[in-house]
């Protein structure tokens, strides 16, 4: 991105919710490059808790934010951005899952059923020592692997909650349940996740199922392009 890009993204980072999707309605290129920079992690990561696979979980936040910018301005400000681009990627993400659930299982040469793929972690500290690299990633795989093997209903609600950080009213209301549900599906996400890691798991979820850098960027330029602007 050129300079004057560069200064045009930043000039949006004060504006709210509403100034956003406001100056995204009227087809402002920089304010949907802010929106999707916003969220794209977050989005990314409630995607993929549903599918369980980076690659589709990353064609469906495309998809929806190209189906959230056609329809903006319908956006009133009255639940957060966050939680309004939220709803329109599990609505995706569910209809994708129904729509594979349809569908016969693919397999391999050998009758084995294709396995969901596993996000590469990168490290997150820069270390001279090999064993540590290795150990760190294998961590990193366990605490992936753990979440991905929760049910479907437990695993959207432990992303929102424990990954994401919103608080019990946020994640009812972004998963269309009652606060009680889901306070009774973390504790239980919780014990299925500390029986499959023991111990492992506190540290690491800060860093679980990134986001950012190159993939964000890509995913933002694409994005851009089906809207026709210049990227």
């Amino acid at each position: 991105m050129s300079r004057s890009g560069t200064r045009a993204v930043e000039s949006t980072i004060a504006f709210d919710d509403l100034e956003l999707a406001q100056r995204a309605a009227t087809r402002d290129p920089e304010a949907c490059r802010a929106i999707m920079r916003r969220h794209n992690q977050r989005l990314y990561r409630l995607a993929r808790s549903i599918v369980r696979n980076d690659g589709e979980a990353e064609d469906i936040v495309q998809e929806a934010y190209v189906s959230a910018f056609a329809h903006i301005n319908r956006y009133r400000g009255d639940a957060s951005l966050a939680t309004w681009l939220s709803r329109i990627v599990i609505n995706e993400a569910l209809g994708r899952l129904r729509t594979e659930r349809r569908r016969p299982a693919l397999e391999l040469d050998d009758g084995r059923p294709i396995a969901a793929q596993i996000i590469p972690f990168p490290m997150t500290a820069d270390s001279d020592d090999p064993e540590r690299i290795m150990a760190q990633r294998q961590i990193m795989h366990l605490v992936e692997q753990a979440i991905d093997n929760l049910p479907d209903e437990f695993r959207t609600v432990f992303v929102a909650r424990v990954i994401e950080g919103l608080n019990i009213d946020e994640a009812a209301t972004l998963l269309g349940i009652k606060p009680e549900t889901v306070k009774t599906r973390l504790h239980r996400a919780r014990n299925m996740v500390r029986r499959e890691l023991d111990e492992q798991i506190g540290p690491l979820l800060l860093n679980v199922f990134p986001f950012a850098g190159r993939r964000c960027e890509r995913l933002t330029a694409a994005v851009m392009k089906q809207l026709g602007y210049e990227t």
